[in-house]
């Protein structure tokens, strides 16, 4: 199925890499077709080149929204050569074959996001480029479609390489990524038209973005991953090695979490496989990160640290002596910068102000589950206090604080709070009580002294044995959603022993 291109169509908005390809092509004796502007930059470079108006016996019409939707065009591409019908055919009507079209969309996107008007917008809805697009991906056994520029390079690559020849795998793959091309252009049409509907309508997980990289491999070595995003649009990579599919994912959190904390004083945040190790609010950077590191140093080796504060050199200073994969932050002063990169594969990244998406995907089994990012934040204004006791305004304090970790926590979560600190933590575990057992015990091994803290749970207690445990542990306030219909039995443990709870009526499962 080895195919010799003898006739092409070109026809594309952007020019800027075609030459060499026009070249090559022009080089091997292919007949080209063009059309506009495109004809215009071929003829500049003194290659003949045959106006699609000579196939189609028409002009260019209605203002350039007709120029190659034409029997003689698509015929040529889409007839099928091992066809006795369709060969008689194309003889019949004069239609020449059609081996190759090079074709790029118009900018849609891009002039969206330049805030061009409607009537500008729908204009750079592309019809004809488009059909050209699927025809010859359709008719792939004969054809080649080569549908963005990005493909240039590789293409001359590839025909230089086999003497103006291509394999019907070879054809194949284009036609595939052709596919991919259309369905991210549909995709960014339909979000353009549906921008003030329902969340149904306009959650599109759309993995044809032309903005991916490869990354090393997956969650491990025997996986592969692809990120489809614009990173370089949230980050700027100052120094380092190149993030990873396990990096991606707790630098997620780590942005989750500290957004939680982006009108606060400097604030430290230390995460490992997603979860806060450490996290501490203070009054200069320096503290923040002194208070997170020491929640526990031991997990913080080899964690990604993110701050909402710019990095100082005594900051730097103490952050230096600390293995991490990633530090994030929204400003470096220069020395502080120049320190921290001397460790060669440490990844620094500037964070840019973004707005983050506000669904969320997830595949499961054969599908993909859509929801509402958790935006919900609970203040102490918004607390139900269900104890005789009140808690007091540095008890709340913490709440607030120990609430926000929580919620980025996986469940099932108690977070032990004290004066903008994270003491510890109990993650992920199928029980509440063995949650608040590991955080009792982890708080223990790093010398934290319990006594005044707050306990907080991202669900409601299904008995009153955590309250117990936290009050001989030391705890003297709680927080929780609430919504247990034995609630009645953890607040009367609270009144008889002197402990303060408040709900929230928020639950903040994380899973």
């Amino acid at each position: 199925m080895s195919k010799k291109i003898q006739s092409a169509l070109i026809s594309v908005y952007y020019k800027d890499g075609l030459e060499p390809l026009v070249r090559l092509l022009h080089t091997n004796g292919v007949k080209l077709y063009s059309t506009g502007g495109t004809q215009t930059f071929i003829e500049n470079l003194n290659i003949p080149v045959t106006a699609a108006e000579e196939l189609t016996g028409y002009p260019s019409i209605f203002g350039g929204r007709v120029k190659t939707l034409h029997p003689a065009i698509m015929g040529g591409i889409l007839y099928r050569r091992d066809d006795e019908g369709d060969v008689a055919q194309a003889a019949q009507y004069n239609i020449p074959a059609i081996d190759m079209v090079i074709v790029d969309l118009y900018p849609f996107e891009e002039t969206v996001a330049s805030g061009a008007s409607e009537e500008d917008i729908i204009e750079k809805i592309d019809i004809g480029g488009i059909s050209l697009i699927r025809a010859t991906a359709k008719n792939f056994k004969d054809t080649l479609i080569v549908s963005s520029r990005e493909q240039y390079a590789e293409v001359v690559e590839l025909l230089t390489a086999k003497a103006g020849t291509t394999d019907l795998e070879d054809r194949r793959y284009y036609a595939g990524q052709a596919f991919g091309v259309s369905s991210h252009y549909d995709g960014a049409i339909n979000r353009f038209f549906t921008a003030d509907k329902t969340i149904t309508d306009k959650a599109l997980f759309d993995f044809t973005s032309l903005q991916s990289q490869t990354l090393r491999y997956g969650e491990n070595p025997h996986q592969n991953a692809t990120y489809y995003g614009d990173l370089e649009g949230i980050f700027e990579k100052l120094h380092g090695k190149e993030l990873s599919y396990n990096n991606l994912v707790d630098v997620d959190a780590c942005v989750n979490l500290i957004d939680e904390f982006q009108d606060a004083q400097p604030t430290f945040a230390i995460i490992k496989h997603t979860n806060a190790c450490g996290i501490a609010t203070a009054a200069t950077a320096k503290a923040a990160y002194d208070n997170a590191l020491a929640c526990d140093p031991v997990s913080a080796f080899g964690g990604v640290v993110i701050t909402n504060a710019k990095v100082d050199l005594a900051t730097a200073e103490e952050l230096n002596k600390l293995f991490m994969e990633i530090l994030i932050a929204p400003e470096y002063e220069e020395e502080a910068l120049q320190l921290l990169k001397s460790k060669k594969n440490r990844i620094l990244l500037k964070r840019n102000t973004v707005e983050l998406p506000q669904i969320m995907f997830k595949t499961i089994l054969n599908g993909v589950l859509v929801q509402d990012k958790d935006l919900s934040t609970e203040v102490a204004s918004q607390y139900t206090t269900v104890t005789e006791k009140a808690p007091t305004e540095q008890e709340l304090t913490a709440m607030e604080f120990a609430l926000k970790v929580c919620k980025h926590t996986k469940s099932n979560t108690i977070v032990l709070a004290k004066e903008n600190q994270l003491l510890a933590s109990g993650t992920g575990q199928t029980s509440r009580v063995d949650a608040l057992r590991q955080a009792i015990e982890k708080a223990n091994a790093f010398g934290f002294d319990l006594n005044g803290a707050v306990m907080a749970s991202d669900a409601f207690f299904p008995f009153a044995d955590c309250v117990e445990i936290a009050h001989k542990a030391g705890i003297t306030a709680v927080v929780q959603p609430g919504g247990s219909i034995r609630d009645k039995d953890s607040v009367a443990y609270c009144d008889a022993n002197g402990l303060s709870m408040v709900t929230t009526g928020i639950r903040h499962f994380k899973h």
